[in-house]
């Protein structure tokens, strides 16, 4: 069997890891211990995002033609790739968080929604909140002004009852 053809089953199961995604963020790994890579791995796990180490090459090959080829440039030294086809912010979010704990670990870049970012961009990324909190939020500013127009429609009900 020539090489190609056995490359192929791994460009095809990276095709179809990356086909969907709402982001990708490629990480640099180096100097990472056994522990340390352990803990990030069960992080990602937790916040349902996939994380894979494949050779740049077969990276290259995988993306070629598609939105995610932008990131091709930085496909230098060791790469792993954390995917998220749910929430796409929260790749760059786990990475971030524990980057205060393993401070070898090293974003490259990636991509969210189709638009690459650097790492100084996936930093700020990161900071986003996740969709569920942003809604909370939302449906929090919503309700409050409700909230207070009731009780102060309620108020003046009363009001006028004492008065009555």
């Amino acid at each position: 069997m020539a090489k190609v053809e056995l490359k192929q089953p791994i460009v095809d199961e990276i095709a179809e890891l990356i086909g969907g995604a709402q982001s990708i963020v490629l990480v640099d790994y180096r100097g990472l211990t056994v522990d340390e890579d352990t803990r990030l791995r069960r992080s990602f796990r937790e916040a349902g995002i996939e994380y894979k180490v494949y050779k740049n090459t077969l990276i290259k090959r995988a993306i070629a033609g598609t939105a995610f080829e932008q990131v091709a440039e930085i496909l230098e030294g060791p790469t792993a790739i954390a995917v998220s086809k749910e929430d796409a912010t929260a790749p760059a979010r786990v990475i971030y968080q524990n980057m205060k704990e393993m401070p070898k670990l090293e974003v490259k870049g990636g991509m969210v929604e189709d638009q690459y970012y650097d790492a100084a961009g996936m930093e700020q990324i990161s900071k986003i909140p996740s969709r569920e909190i942003l809604l909370g939020k939302l449906l929090g500013s919503i309700q409050s002004p409700i909230a207070n127009l009731a009780r102060v429609l309620n108020q003046i009900a009363e009001s006028k009852e004492e008065v009555a």
